[in-house]
């Protein structure tokens, strides 16, 4: 299901979360936010201690980016409690697919100055 609900996104989609967080947040060059959330689950039989997490529960890991309005871009879902937000990011599909330039991010582009904030 998850290539129909959250397909990749393109190289136009990410210039336009792009120009979205620019215009929003003042947020230059911003592909998105992410963050990981620990879901709580019963624990799984046979499973030990692989689940739980450091509020000592068992429980999944759900990493997303979102855009400016908070709407997924892409989640990553089903690592074990045990592991870091740093540890699934550095592990998981998103990651991979950033080293190996298969994301179809935008070239890097210069910033203008209209970009820089002012204070």
């Amino acid at each position: 299901m998850q290539p129909i609900y959250l397909p990749q996104p393109t190289e136009e989609q990410w210039k336009s979360v792009a120009d979205s967080f620019q215009r929003k947040w003042q947020f230059p060059h911003c592909i998105g936010a992410i963050d990981g959330k620990h879901v709580v689950i019963k624990k799984p039989g046979k499973s030990g201690s692989s689940y739980i997490n450091y509020k000592h529960t068992f429980s999944i890991v759900l990493m997303a980016v979102v855009d400016s309005d908070y709407k997924f871009i892409t989640i990553d879902v089903g690592s074990q409690g045990r592991f870091s937000d740093g540890n699934v990011f550095s592990t998981g599909v998103l990651a991979k697919k950033l080293l190996d330039h298969t994301l179809h991010l935008p070239a890097p582009t210069e910033m203008r100055p209209s970009h820089y904030l002012r204070i």
